[in-house]
């Protein structure tokens, strides 16, 4: 078995200077002319090398395409559903400040949430149902600009929730786990910006790696005091405000 992967190997990347060899043997044993020789050769040469940046390219999209399956399964399990890091989860925490303005946009976050979960596991089970079949490859373009658009549409609500988290005053838990937060997103961001880097060396792509945003971290952020009225928390049908 180890034999036949070796003679596969030598077949598949090794080719071009055994079939060199081979042409400069029978050249030399029949006597062609030099000049037939060489031309014979330098055709091989270029085949050969061409051949080799078609797979060298074939394989660097490859490995492309497998950091990319990794980042959105990633995302979805880090950033999306129950997840402690999720920026939704963050937001619900603002339900226990006495603020109905912030209820009415955590509660109609939250109804946002539902439809981003939605999507999102909607693109993992397209995403490993492509890569099933072989597909992935083909729709990498198509899944690069849906995890563009996923992330965009996230940022939006970080940037939403850093804009009243420097206006209000909220608990010192919320600002902890929202920094924490930060650091493992930026973490992210930086890995989908790398390998947007690397999909435009193998593929055309609009997209440009600034373009997914970094979270700002909340400093200097002063904890709340305490109220001496209490607002009851509103039902699920009185949401208003930002929906995706």
């Amino acid at each position: 078995m180890y034999v036949l992967r070796v003679l596969r190997t030598v077949v598949e990347w090794g080719w071009s200077p055994i079939l060199i060899a081979v042409v400069a043997v029978v050249g030399v044993i029949y006597e062609w002319h030099i000049a037939l020789v060489a031309s014979l050769l330098g055709v091989i040469l270029v085949i050969g090398l061409v051949v080799a940046v078609v797979r060298a390219k074939e394989r660097q999209q490859e490995l492309t395409a497998l950091r990319l399956r990794q980042l959105a399964g990633y995302f979805n399990r880090r950033f999306m559903g129950n997840s402690p890091l999720s920026i939704f989860a963050i937001i619900d925490t603002l339900f226990g400040i006495d603020n109905p303005q912030l209820w009415d946009w955590a509660r109609a976050c939250d109804m946002s949430q539902r439809v981003f979960n939605t999507w999102c596991n909607s693109f993992i089970d397209r995403i490993e149902s492509d890569t099933r079949t072989g597909r992935f490859s083909i729709y990498l373009r198509t899944y690069l600009n849906e995890m563009w658009l996923v992330t965009g549409h996230y940022y939006e609500f970080i940037e939403q929730f850093y804009e009243i988290a420097v206006k209000v005053e909220i608990p010192s838990e919320t600002v902890d786990q929202y920094n924490r937060f930060v650091v493992e997103y930026n973490s992210f961001v930086r890995n989908f910006q790398d390998s947007i880097s690397e999909l435009k060396k193998v593929t055309k792509t609009e997209i440009e790696p600034p373009s997914v945003n970094f979270a700002r971290e909340l400093s200097g952020v002063k904890p709340p005091q305490a109220s001496q009225e209490k607002e009851e928390k509103p039902g699920a049908d009185q949401g208003r405000g930002y929906y995706l």
